[in-house]
C-alpha cells in the first residue's frame, strides 16, 4: 500500500515537522543548553575537533535550528552563518542571537548556495540522520570549505544500541520507564517515524558509514569520537532516569574530517 504525502517532498515534510517542533524545542534537555557545565563541555568538544579559529575565521552551522550551535561557534571566535529549512526555527534563533556575529537564513544543507572555498569550518548537530542524500550533502560541504577547513558532525544512531553495553542499557531504560509514571507517545511520533523510514539512514545513523561517505566526498583525517560523556552528564541532571538510560544506550558521537 502506497503512503500518500499530499505532493510534499520529503524535505518539505522535514521542514514542516521541525517548524511544528520549534514551539517546544528549547524546553528540552539535549536541545537547548541548561547549565554552564554543558556549555563548557560543548565548547571543549568543538575546540577539540575544529581547533581554535584564527582571526576572521568563518563557520557554517547547518540545520542551525534555534541557534544553539551557532552561539557556541560564535563564542569560540567564528563569524557564523546559520542555515535552516524552517523559518519558525530561524525566528527563534534570531531572537537569541541579537548582537552576535551570526547571520541566519533559510536554506538547504544539501545545496547551500554559498561560495566555494569560503568557510573554515562546517558544523552540524543532529542533521545527518535526517538527510535524504548525505553523499550529495558531504560533497557540498567539501565544496564550501577552504582547503584545510574542517567539518564536525554531531549525531546519534537511535536505532542500533551503542557498542559495548548499549543493549543492557536499553533494557534497563525500558524497565525504568515501566515503573515511572507512564506517558502517552507524543502526538508527533507517527509523523517522525514515517519521515525516518524514508531518509538515507532509515536503518540507523552509523558513524562508520558517515566516515566512509566523507572519504568518498574527498575528506581526509576522518575521526570518530564517542567520548561525549561530559555533555551527557551535564544534560542528565535535567532528565528522568529512564531518559538518561535510554540516551546512554544510543550510539552518540562526533565525526570530524579535513578538506585537503
Amino acid at each position: 500500500m502506497t503512503t500518500l504525502h499530499h505532493n510534499l517532498s520529503l524535505k518539505d515534510e522535514i521542514r514542516d515537522f521541525w517548524s511544528m517542533r520549534s514551539e517546544t524545542f528549547d524546553t528540552m534537555p539535549g536541545h537547548e543548553i541548561f547549565s554552564v557545565a554543558e556549555r563548557q563541555a560543548w565548547l571543549a568538544l568543538f575546540a577539540r575537533h575544529l581547533g581554535l579559529p584564527p582571526q576572521g575565521a568563518k563557520a557554517l552551522d547547518l540545520a542551525s535550528g534555534t541557534g544553539v550551535i551557532s552561539l557556541l561557534l560564535a563564542d569560540l571566535g567564528y563569524a557564523v552563518t546559520g542555515l535552516d529549512l524552517s523559518e519558525a526555527m530561524l525566528a527563534r534563533a534570531r531572537a537569541k542571537t541579537v548582537g552576535k556575529p551570526i547571520r541566519l537564513y533559510a536554506g538547504d544543507a544539501e545545496d547551500t548556495l554559498e561560495a566555494s572555498d569560503s568557510y573554515d569550518a562546517v558544523a552540524t548537530r543532529h542533521l545527518v540522520w535526517t538527510l535524504p542524500d548525505p553523499p550529495a550533502a558531504f560533497r557540498e560541504w567539501h565544496r564550501v570549505l577552504k582547503p584545510g577547513g574542517r567539518v564536525a558532525i554531531v549525531d546519534v544512531d537511535m536505532t542500533n544500541p551503542r557498542p559495548g553495553n548499549g543493549k543492557v542499557l536499553r533494557l534497563l531504560a525500558k524497565l525504568a520507564r515501566m515503573v515511572s509514571a507512564p506517558k502517552p507517545p507524543p502526538p508527533y511520533k507517527a509523523t517522525h517515524d514515517d519521515i525516518v523510514s524514508r531518509v538515507y539512514f532509515s536503518g540507523g545513523c552509523r558513524p562508520e558509514e558517515i566516515a566512509r561517505l566523507l572519504v568518498e566526498a574527498g575528506f581526509v583525517d576522518v575521526v570518530i569520537d564517542r567520548d561525549l560523556r561530559a555533555i551527557h552528564r551535564a544534560q542528565g541532571r535535567f532528565m528522568p532516569l529512564h531518559q538518561r538510560l535510554e540516551r546512554a544506550s544510543q550510539d552518540r558521537f562526533i565525526v570530524s574530517a579535513r578538506k585537503p
